[in-house]
């Protein structure tokens, strides 16, 4: 079209199509089938001869795209019409992983994206660049997905920033988290997992990097409000272009991206700020403190706050087992989907040895309908990290993931952990009720932070001697 692409960022806010560079694929790349299997001896020779194609050279690669939610796109069922029309919106609205852009309806700081994005290098003043694909993409990958090169082998999986859920912060239960909560992870790290704490690089640069994952998780949070208006109100011929329609480029600013953008906006008016006159006083005694701790363990295992049905009764996390995180969940339930696939097929052929004439044909239809979602389906599964079971925390290691301050340990017990089966306690919104207060919240504090001092045991302390006769017996 012989239009500058810089040129129309910069002079047009409100591009709705990128005129230069090609669409944003949205199918998942076949090399992401070989994830969560071995390597055979064909895939080692594939290695190989990318090795040697590297050395005598072969042309420069294709940068990095984001990639579709595939599982999302498959199982609601979006037409590829629709599933390049998403990725042409996302692409206008937020850029590629080498060149992001922040429209001013993001609030998105374009300077720290320039800094985390992109490839490695620094600049002649020595200024670090592509900080994200340093530091993070190889847990969370390029798209943010979670889905790295070394997320098979870890245990949690890395996040996924997509969905705009995030465990530990200091906000109310459904609210996002501030800013300080995601700089406190960068710099502090998260214990007991992979994630590392990152204190040593300068402040700038953590600052760049958290900006880069609320980037990520806009974006993600966009393309899943995208794609469920095509899948719930578009037939798959409609066309679905904010270019060419005022009305649609209203919906997706105003119904879509605004109450995506307000909720990371007001997040720090959603802390939870514990009241004064429930906070323990600094000069407690040891006696003090004990009798809270024995208040907090009786709510531990009585009926109010029920810890023991998850974190066992040891405290041990060998309580309830079976249940999922949100992130695994939904493999758990895409692939239990699939494979009622197979279930439906099969009655569907019951059937078809029944019917005659027409409705013969429009069962038929329907296998074909079938088949070609189940293949999607599987295609799909190929690339998915297998789903694992929420493991409740062992509180008696003394490591807890979310941090072992008295006020994050509060935080946890009253918002409880977002994504996690871990409920809160804690009023759900300013001036709500909770199932407990916050004075019963800061004694069971104190009995966790006990727990890893307590035998699990709790054996009975010693009685009197029995200085009567014993019998021998003869």
């Amino acid at each position: 079209m012989g239009i500058d692409k810089e040129t129309t960022r910069q002079e047009d806010k409100e591009t709705w199509c990128d005129p230069v560079s090609p669409c944003l694929p949205v199918s998942p790349s076949p090399c992401l089938a070989m994830r969560g299997r071995e390597f055979s001896a064909t895939a080692w020779l594939c290695i190989g001869l990318v090795g040697v194609a590297a050395f005598v050279g072969c042309g420069k690669a294709d940068p990095p795209q984001f990639r579709l939610n595939m599982m999302n796109v498959v199982a609601k069922q979006v037409a590829p019409q629709h599933q390049q029309a998403i990725a042409n919106i996302l692409g206008a609205m937020f850029g590629t992983p080498d060149k992001p852009y922040a429209m001013p309806e993001t609030g998105l700081d374009q300077k720290k994206l320039n800094m985390a994005a992109g490839p490695v290098w620094s600049d002649q003043a020595g200024e670090d660049h592509g900080l994200y694909r340093r530091h993070c993409a190889h847990c969370h990958g390029i798209s943010g997905d979670g889905h790295g090169p070394t997320a098979d082998i870890l245990n949690p999986y890395p996040r996924d920033y997509r969905p705009g859920v995030f465990k530990f912060k200091s906000t109310y239960t459904s609210a996002e988290p501030t800013e300080a909560d995601l700089l406190r992870i960068v710099h502090d790290g998260i214990p007991g997992t992979a994630m590392p704490s990152f204190a040593l690089l300068p402040p700038d640069q953590r600052a760049a990097l958290v900006e880069y994952v609320k980037y990520l998780s806009i974006r993600g949070e966009m393309e899943k409000a995208l794609e469920d208006y095509v899948a719930d109100n578009l037939d798959p011929g409609d066309k679905f272009d904010p270019a060419s329609n005022a009305e649609t480029k209203k919906l997706i600013l105003d119904d879509m991206l605004k109450p995506i953008v307000e909720a990371w906006q007001t997040a720090k008016d959603q802390v939870i700020v514990p009241d004064e006159k429930s906070i323990p006083p600094d000069n407690r005694t040891v006696a003090q403190i004990a009798d809270s701790a024995d208040k907090g363990r009786e709510l531990f295992y009585g009926t109010q706050a029920n810890c023991v049905k998850c974190h066992g009764p040891t405290a041990l996390g060998d309580g309830q087992q079976d249940d999922y995180s949100d992130w695994n969940k939904a493999t758990h339930d895409f692939i239990q989907a699939t494979n009622a696939k197979l279930a439906e097929m099969e009655a569907l052929r019951k059937d078809l040895t029944k019917a005659k004439g027409d409705d013969a044909e429009h069962i038929k239809e329907q296998i074909r309908s079938t088949q070609k979602e189940y293949k999607e389906r599987e295609a799909v599964i190929a690339t998915l990290l297998p789903p694992r079971h929420a493991i409740p925390r062992n509180l008696r290691e003394g490591i807890l993931r979310g941090g072992r301050r008295p006020i994050d340990i509060f935080w946890r017990i009253s918002a409880g952990i977002r994504g996690m089966p871990m409920p809160a306690s804690g009023p759900a919104a300013p001036g709500a009720p909770g199932t407990l207060t916050q004075e019963q919240i800061w004694q069971l504090v104190d009995y966790v932070q006990s727990l890893p001092f307590e035998p699990a045991s709790q054996p009975l302390k010693k009685g009197p001697v029995n200085s009567s006769a014993v019998s021998t017996g003869e």
